[in-house]
């Protein structure tokens, strides 16, 4: 296994540091995975299932037909599943539900006057697509995370997208069919990449186009999602949300074993993960490599974690430094392993979620702690939450004013508005005041 990159943080530059930042997401300008995108949307703006099944063909299952399309789940059986892998699954679901439910309150009335009465109420995006990966792994957490809280909001009508890589019909995997009649989705397709997000943007034989989509996914479902967002009038997107990250903040305290198996749960999801550890101690960077070398031997995706490692980066710098780079880079995943990892935790201002303490490794919030696992990534936890029930809902504000509230309030809007010499403005309140 080849070194992880090391680097001093002292050593370099400011241009140097500088070059760093603006090069950690140089994967995400490819402009050959934008093209592409480009010419499956078109396509599938164009040919609609016809431009589906051909795509679904070329990249996923070269026995798909149209008719495979939607999956009907009231027609399946789950006996492959095993009771311990129902139960988790239905463990995990509460542990979510509970969470996202104590987000429900955030409607209020407040009078900033007498008679003047200003309210926030909430409704829900009404057409919402889920795009759940498959691929080599079956991310059943992933139905798990988004729909529920799409339940909760009270999505109206709730569309499923993943990509048909199992070895038989219906081409998902049972564990995710199952998670889906669980949460109680709507409708289930068979579909997944960039022509997935392009029949939700489009709407293409039996899937509706939606109004809002979610999920995260590959390089080329992250750009169509972009790219959806940008069409006038096209759907919404929860965030940029790419290949997984994570980033280990670490000192002379830490457990390597701890650090490497969490470098690796991450590095194990795509080629293109990446993984950062931070640290203080030059000897707990080395051991921590020792161990991920050791680690990674015995894995089933040790190939796809081995390619992921090429993206890692191991930084020396003071425990005040790692907390600077870390807000930088603005991890999707932030595991703080230090002697009082509590103390750093107001030092954070950039995150998608973070993981306070030698037992609370990531792995609990991707499946089952109850806190969402779709997260921004790509330095996008900058300006980006995570997941939450917000994001399946839009909030809408409402003023009330009685004829007392709008002459306490009148004179001051009347001036506003000619202060900015926008005379119809003012004369909307004039008008009702002379009548009054």
């Amino acid at each position: 296994m080849d070194a992880i990159q090391l680097i001093e943080w002292k050593d370099l530059s400011g241009e140097e540091q500088a070059l760093f930042f603006e090069n950690l997401n140089e994967s995400d300008k490819d402009q050959s995975t934008r093209e592409t995108v480009l010419e499956i949307m078109k396509s599938v703006r164009t040919n609609g299932v016809d431009a589906l099944v051909q795509a679904t063909q070329n990249f996923d299952q070269k026995d798909f037909e149209a008719q495979d399309l939607e999956v009907k789940l009231d027609l399946l059986e789950f006996d492959s599943l095993t009771q311990a892998q129902i139960q988790a699954m239905e463990e995990a679901a509460s542990n979510i539900k509970k969470f996202h439910e104590a987000q429900k309150e955030g409607e209020f009335t407040l009078e900033t006057l007498p008679g003047v009465r200003c309210e926030r109420i909430y409704r829900p995006v009404e057409t919402v697509g889920l795009y759940i990966p498959g691929g080599s792994a079956p991310l059943v957490s992933t139905v798990l995370m988004m729909a529920i809280p799409a339940k909760l909001a009270g999505c109206k009508n709730i569309v499923l997208c993943s990509p048909p890589s199992y070895n038989e019909k219906p081409w998902i995997h049972p564990a995710i069919l199952y998670a889906a009649k669980l949460t109680g989705i709507d409708r289930v397709f068979a579909l997944g990449g960039a022509q997935a997000v392009a029949a939700m943007t489009y709407g293409a034989g039996p899937i509706p186009a939606v109004d809002k989509i979610f999920g995260p996914g590959n390089r080329w479902v992250t750009q169509a999602k972009v790219l959806a967002s940008q069409i006038p009038g096209g759907p919404a997107i929860d965030m940029p949300a790419g290949p997984s990250e994570v980033l280990v903040l670490a000192d002379d305290s830490s457990n390597p074993d701890f650090i490497a198996s969490d470098l690796l749960s991450q590095a194990e999801h795509d080629p293109d993960s990446k993984t950062y550890l931070l640290c203080s101690s030059l000897k707990m960077l080395q051991e921590v490599q020792n161990r991920v070398e050791k680690q990674v031997e015995d894995l089933p995706r040790k190939e796809i974690a081995m390619q992921a490692l090429k993206n890692s980066y191991f930084i020396l710098a003071q425990i005040e430094e790692c907390i600077q780079i870390s807000n930088r880079i603005a991890p999707e995943h932030l595991i703080i392993q230090t002697s009082n990892p509590r103390s750093l935790l107001d030092k954070i201002s950039c995150a998608g979620s973070v993981f306070l303490g030698d037992y609370s490794p990531e792995s609990v919030g991707d499946y089952a702690s109850g806190t969402n696992h779709v997260l921004p990534t790509s330095c996008n936890a900058r300006a980006y939450s995570g997941l939450n029930l917000d994001s399946f809902r839009k909030s809408i504000t409402v003023q009330e004013l009685t004829l007392d509230g709008l002459r306490r309030l009148g004179p001051t809007v009347e001036t506003l508005a000619s202060l900015e010499e926008l005379e119809a403005h003012r004369r909307a309140v004039s008008i009702r005041l002379e009548q009054s």
